[in-house]
């Protein structure tokens, strides 16, 4: 069917972005998840019957060809931040990527968007970093013009990195600065990088390419604890935590995985060893004709949950509850 997208991973956090503007730029759109029970609230983005809802595993390779029967387009977002259980990195990110590309071939579907990270590298010590390379190159394996996209940390309502230290820092007296504070990141919005996924699946230029998604400004981690807490109204100590003493308590938390989210892993210390900016050498937003959005100008827009007085804090009073504790 012409003009139409199997969106793998499309109901989560960067999925339902690039949904929404998949649907605004006239697509029709597949979006393939493990339980579509759970998604079916993503037919409200588009207009009635745009979007679709399927079930799909990336480690069974017949749901996958079922999900793009008929696909002009398939752009897999699928990815993990720890592994638990049958859900490993490889399994996941190496495998099901390639599964997917294998799938794409199988049904002629004539364009792959291949979901990455900044920091993908074969030789990274860290597993995640070294799956998502691995990934890439199990895609362009497959089709050597397949697109990848490697965002910076991606911010937003419902995002992994701010909510989860705003909600630290309200039961905590300290923040820590992992390896003391001076890794770089580069945030981009998830509203950003959802529209830059709608125009490379529709861009024909951009076979082949691999795309660099960052923010408008580099912060050090310690910078964005900082901006947090400003938002949040809160005076917190910064703790300076050096790598080994992360790591021990990553392989602490990794423990716990089978019960909860783990608030570190000992395998996210080590890609905080380097920093996370794009390198310059690849396209990136500006490319693609798009305005990379501010921290200053979202953060306040969901942050307010985590502050005194919520929403109707004022803004005057978060400043000075920060400044003076």
């Amino acid at each position: 069917m012409q003009n139409l997208v199997t969106v793998f991973g499309g109901s989560g956090f960067v999925g339902t972005q690039a949904v929404r503007h998949l649907a605004k730029a006239g697509w029709r759109i597949r979006v393939a998840v493990r339980n579509p029970n759970l998604a079916y609230k993503m037919r409200l983005l588009g207009d009635v019957g745009q979007i679709d809802v399927v079930q799909a595993n990336v480690r069974d390779v017949p749901s996958l060809e079922r999900a793009l029967d008929g696909a002009t387009a398939s752009l897999n977002l699928v990815g993990l931040l720890f592994e638990t259980g049958r859900q490993g990195f490889g399994s996941v990110h190496v495998e099901g990527a390639g599964n997917i590309a294998e799938a794409a071939r199988t049904c002629g579907v004539a364009r792959v968007v291949q979901m990455s990270a900044l920091g993908a590298d074969p030789a990274s010590p860290s597993l995640y970093a070294r799956t998502k390379a691995q990934a890439e190159a199990a895609v362009r394996a497959v089709y050597p013009d397949a697109v990848i996209v490697r965002p910076s940390i991606v911010f937003g309502s419902g995002d992994g990195f701010f909510e989860r230290f705003a909600g630290m820092a309200q039961m905590s007296p300290a923040l820590p600065l992992i390896g003391g504070g001076t890794t770089r990141f580069q945030p981009v919005f998830v509203g950003d990088v959802g529209q830059a996924l709608a125009r490379i699946v529709a861009s024909q230029d951009s076979a082949g390419q691999t795309y660099e998604l960052g923010g408008p400004g580099a912060y050090s981690f310690k910078d964005l604890m900082e901006k947090l807490l400003a938002e949040i109204g809160l005076r917190r100590a910064l703790v300076p935590l050096p790598f080994p003493v992360a790591s021990f308590i990553g392989k602490l938390g990794e423990l716990t995985t089978f019960l909860m989210k783990p608030p570190l892993t000992s395998d996210q210390v080590e890609l905080l060893k380097v920093d996370n900016v794009v390198s310059g050498a690849c396209p990136g937003l500006a490319e693609l004709g798009i305005t990379p959005t501010t921290l200053e100008a979202v953060l306040p827009t969901y942050l307010y949950r985590y502050r005194k007085g919520g929403q109707y804090a004022d803004q005057s009073a978060r400043i000075t509850a920060a400044e003076r504790g």
